[in-house]
């Protein structure tokens, strides 16, 4: 559906975060006289006011009768369509769009790579944005990202490429990109797909669903490997014909192309990103190979295994990224040969922790922290291996006595780790906001850490 057919229909914007707020202005620039209402929270209302657009009404009593009455409603990514008022609305026949099925319908020729994956998807795509830049294109890099892609609609000059890393809330609405890369598969968002079958099957949209022209798959994973690719052009990473690891050294098949021990990430995990970057680039037609020694020089990003730094012999490191226990684990393995005190939980919803259990039976950091909604569950679990004396285990109100308590059995020296494996709601808006506030609680500056490289069109 392009913008333009949307002139004179009775359309909702759902949601008012930052995407929604993307979908008012990209309307009001293409259809400047075009009426909306904006579907919204009442604490939102007031943000709305403020634009003093006189063609904007807002509305915060939302059923699935109003809904099914508009013509179009553009909805923001967070707002789960299995869940009520959604699924009922769908039942009584409304439509939905988004801001991502809008700019794929307004750029059908565009040049594009989409980065989707349980973990890791954020590095790969700025990844993937730096090699195509290092290779003199001007590059796009947004979506879940921190940028949504409409706010780049009528960006001048366009880019030559567009890397977009998708959230599983929006990889069923890029329709037909040049390149779409799955990193890895396991369950996350339950409360907002239902279930972990529906969270693959709708992360898996992106390859399934919206014919890509080529698939960029890691092939260590299980869920991914099964996949048929019979009518599909697939290419693996993570695998001896391909972009993989032998140690710390890179391979593109048989050649060994480069010494990752410089790279300024930690972590296997993100050498296989790394793999998977050079995958994507590779299939857009780039030479990958001249390119590989760039990634030496890519900048970090904040919230994922960033050190703050030292504070009386503690090294601080936020990780507010982590989500899934998978990432807490994945972290605890980057730092395998320090003392680490880590602190767990969030929101509460219902993952499964047995893995990570699993992993700290094996080997344990010196100290683990609880804290949260899921907490107390997580301690629960945890408690058999403290009971046994192969753990130690504490359990806090919050992220600022799970500071202090890490600070004191750190006093000899050590990294104090928030790696929470749980989302950051409610306490905080996002993981963006929780990094913050770690940070300054260990005594760093949170707007020195917060800003994300190479966002935008450069």
């Amino acid at each position: 559906m392009r913008i333009s057919e949307l002139e004179g229909a009775n359309i909702a914007l759902w949601g008012w975060g930052r995407e929604g707020r993307a979908a008012h202005a990209a309307l009001r620039r293409r259809l400047p006289g075009q009426a909306m209402t904006v579907l919204c929270g009442s604490d939102e209302a007031a943000s709305v006011a403020m634009l003093a657009d006189s063609g904007v009404s807002v509305e915060s009593d939302i059923t699935p009768e109003r809904l099914a009455g508009f013509d179009i409603v553009i909805k923001s990514p967070g707002i789960s369509p299995y869940r009520s008022p959604a699924a009922e609305a769908l039942a009584l026949g409304a439509r939905f769009t988004s801001g991502t099925a809008l700019w794929f319908a307004e750029n059908p020729e565009a040049r594009t790579l989409c980065i989707t994956g349980s973990k890791g998807k954020s590095t790969a795509s700025a990844l993937a944005a730096h090699l195509l830049r290092a290779a003199g294109l001007r590059t796009a890099l947004a979506g879940n990202i921190g940028l949504p892609l409409l706010e780049l609609l009528d960006a001048e000059p366009a880019a030559d490429a567009w890397v977009f890393e998708l959230s599983s809330f929006q990889t069923g609405q890029a329709w037909r990109p040049d390149v779409a890369v799955v990193l890895n598969l396991f369950a996350e968002h339950l409360d907002w797909h239902g279930s972990d079958l529906r969270y693959f099957a709708d992360k898996l949209a992106l390859i399934t669903r919206c014919q890509p022209g080529v698939a960029v798959l890691n092939a260590a994973d299980a869920r991914l490997a099964a996949l048929n690719a019979e009518d599909r052009d697939i290419r693996w990473f993570n695998r001896a014909d391909g972009w993989h690891l032998r140690g710390e050294l890179l391979y593109c098949g048989d050649r060994e192309v480069l010494d990752l021990t410089p790279l300024p990430l930690p972590g296997r995990h993100n050498r296989i990103n790394v793999c998977a970057a050079l995958s994507a680039v590779e299939a857009l037609g780039i030479d990958a190979l001249a390119l590989a020694p760039e990634v030496l020089r890519f900048a970090p990003l904040p919230n994922r295994l960033q050190r703050l730094g030292e504070r009386d012999g503690v090294t601080f490191i936020n990780d507010s990224i982590a989500t899934t226990p998978e990432s807490s684990i994945a972290a605890l393995d980057s730092l395998a040969d320090q003392r680490v005190a880590i602190i767990l939980g969030g929101y509460e919803r219902g993952v499964d922790w047995q893995r990570f259990v699993d992993r700290v039976a094996q080997r344990a950091p010196a100290l683990a922290i609880t804290q949260g909604q899921n907490g107390p569950r997580i301690h629960d679990m945890l408690m058999p291996l403290a009971g046994q004396g192969r753990l130690h285990l504490v359990q806090a109100e919050g992220i600022e006595q799970a500071v202090e308590i890490g600070r004191a059995a750190l006093a000899g020296g050590g990294v104090l780790l928030l790696s929470p494996g749980a989302p950051s709601f409610p306490r905080y808006r996002d993981y963006v906001e929780r990094g913050r506030h770690f940070a300054q609680l260990c005594g760093f500056d949170p707007d020195e850490i917060s800003a994300i490289p190479g966002l935008g069109i450069a």
